[in-house]
């Protein structure tokens, strides 16, 4: 009996530790796993995300510059998302998102292009929020691009990086937007605005368009029709209202 029941206690023993090692096993494999593959050639993109971030002005052009990693001979796009927590984020229609960086505490990949969706107070609360306006000021002394779509760029005007610059808003809001900074060039009419470094759209769906329109500066009009085709989008971009300042 005693031999029975010591051999009962060194299975349940080696059980226990085997379940542990699976344990770390799996831990080491999830944190390994954590963040966004990085192409350390490419494009790296962040997309500026918070609770009321707007669906569709976020992942329009999400999938627009991810689907870049799936052309060849061309400068890829790195996307991924910064929030100011790694807490999931709750978008205005009620998706849930996990940021990949949290902007207030990580040390972030330099940032080419920083994206701007809309949210749901960029046109009040968010105005007043220091910490992320001074990381727009911060992320736009070095970027290439900055780019604003539906109410995004109320926080990019907020800060004063488009006092010099043309830029547009969602169209219910361009009256407020002239209100509200009443020293802007402000363009209505247009789907979406080019002016230096910086590129305001108007947002909803057609943040597809200005998406493109970036593809289409940085990789060639086949490149942009590539992608366009890929999502089911008739891509030309004549047929789209736009100014580009030169």
């Amino acid at each position: 009996m005693r031999i029975a029941h010591f051999t009962y206690l060194t299975i349940l023993l080696a059980t226990m530790l085997s379940c542990s090692e699976k344990k770390v096993t799996a831990s080491t494999a999830l944190e390994q796993t954590k963040g966004p593959t990085m192409d350390p050639d490419g494009y790296n993109v962040a997309f500026l995300i918070m609770n009321g971030t707007y669906n569709t002005e976020f992942t329009a052009p999400f999938d627009i510059f991810q689907h870049t990693k799936f052309r060849k001979n061309i400068r890829v796009m790195n996307t991924f998302t910064v929030a100011n927590t790694l807490d999931p984020i709750t978008t205005f229609e009620g998706v849930s998102i996990l940021p990949d960086f949290d902007y207030t505490k990580d040390t972030l990949p330099k940032i080419d292009i920083l994206v701007v969706p809309s949210a749901e107070h960029h046109m009040d609360s968010d105005l007043n929020d220091t910490t992320l306006l001074n990381f727009i000021k911060k992320i736009d002394k070095n970027a290439l691009f900055v780019t604003s779509h539906c109410d995004g760029a109320f926080p990019l005007a907020k800060t004063g990086i488009l006092d010099e610059v043309t830029s547009t808003t969602f169209p219910s809001d361009i009256e407020s937007y002239r209100k509200m900074f009443p020293n802007l060039k402000v363009q209505d009419s247009v789907l979406f605005v080019h002016d230096g470094k910086y590129i305001t759209s108007a947002g909803g769906a057609k943040s597809f368009e200005a998406a493109l329109y970036l593809c289409q500066y940085l990789y060639g009009e086949e490149i942009a029709k590539s992608l366009a085709k890929g999502l089911v989008i008739e891509w030309d971009l004549g047929q789209v209202p736009h100014l580009i300042v030169e």
